[in-house]
């Protein structure tokens, strides 16, 4: 389970941020040891991901769950249980 902090910055930083600039935003987990999310939409295999991934989303969560492994993926077909944040 999510702590608040790292609950709030993935669902009213990151998701909207992501959301405006066209993409899809799964949570597939999210704990303070390890996030998983999936990129959905104009995001959806763009190589432009692995910055995102390190410049906006890591820094992001690192600043909540300092020791958070954060994995990242894209695509057309949404892992099981992902929730789709909006």
């Amino acid at each position: 389970m999510a702590s608040g902090e790292l609950d709030r910055v993935i669902r009213q930083v990151l998701a909207p941020l992501l959301v405006t600039d066209g993409g899809e935003v799964y949570l597939v987990e999210a704990s303070t040891t390890r996030v998983r999310l999936h990129l959905a939409g104009k995001f959806a295999g763009c190589p432009g991901n692995t910055l995102v991934k390190n410049h906006v989303i890591e820094p992001a969560i690192h600043s909540v769950a300092p020791g958070a492994l954060v994995e990242l993926t894209s695509g057309a077909i949404i892992p099981t249980g992902a929730e789709r944040l909006s």
